[in-house]
């Protein structure tokens, strides 16, 4: 159960990150919400309250600057402090160029949020945890993570990061009470294409028109559903896949 527990959500404000809020939320959580956008951040917290009566507290935080995570979190008021789940949400995609023609700066982006941001994140939160010896971290991975595209070497580097962190951390908190999953989806349908062509509406729109992908939704619920295993319990990693992408670049085009 997660009923009165802290849950902090990085990238809450849209997505997959809201949707967990929304979840979180429902199963009466008290949630720490951070996203670069506070106004997004502000229009959550007030739907989560009047929907479910639910108590947040509000970070405007750039999970790439490691100065600013350390002090956000390190001045958390005592009542939000102990944060008991941690769900490493924060993460993008930029292009889907060959790796000798794209943009450098797209290349820092994807390692600075998708590999550095969660771990300057999880340093700042997985000491409380284990000095209080509970808890639980889910970084929201990738099929990405498991295979490489053409076109998104460095996007799918990230994510086999993050697998490899997911299982390094297990290792290091073996022995202690606090557990750790990895989510992994396909195919999801968010803004996610829209940041990767960098505000192409009618590129990222085609993406999602051969079959139905999952929901944010649907990763949301596998999340809280891992967090809610009996505590002897960890589900270290969850594929999870739309019925019609078996991979990547296998899918059945069934159309909306």
């Amino acid at each position: 159960m997660v009923s009165g527990q802290t849950v902090l959500i990085t990238g809450a404000s849209r997505g997959i990150g809201k949707a967990c809020a929304r979840a979180f939320a429902k199963e009466g959580a008290r949630l720490v919400l951070a996203a670069r956008r506070l106004p997004l951040l502000q229009e959550l917290a007030a739907a989560l309250r009047a929907d479910f009566g639910a108590e947040t507290h509000l970070l405007e935080l750039d999970v790439r600057d490691r100065g600013s995570v350390g002090a956000a979190l390190g001045s958390l008021p005592t009542a939000w402090a102990a944060i008991d789940v941690l769900v490493n949400n924060a993460g993008l995609s930029r292009g889907l160029d060959k790796l000798h023609e794209a943009d450098p700066v797209d290349y820092e982006e994807m390692i600075d949020t998708n590999v550095k941001g969660l771990l300057w994140v999880s340093q700042a939160v997985i000491p409380g945890m284990v000095a209080r010896d509970r808890g639980h971290v889910v970084n929201i991975g990738s099929i990405a993570g498991h295979q490489t595209y053409a076109g998104g070497s460095v996007y799918c580097a990230t994510k086999h990061a993050v697998r490899a962190i997911n299982q390094g951390l297990r290792l290091d908190l073996l022995g202690t009470r606090v557990r750790v999953t990895s989510v992994d989806p396909g195919m999801v349908e968010t803004d996610f294409s829209l940041v990767r062509f960098h505000g192409d509406r009618a590129r990222a729109g085609q993406v999602y028109r051969q079959f139905p992908p999952l929901r944010p939704e649907d990763v949301a619920e596998a999340v809280v559903w891992c967090v809610t295993r009996p505590a002897h319990v960890n589900v270290q990693q969850l594929l999870l896949m739309p019925t019609d992408q078996a991979a990547v670049y296998a899918s059945h085009p069934r159309g909306r």
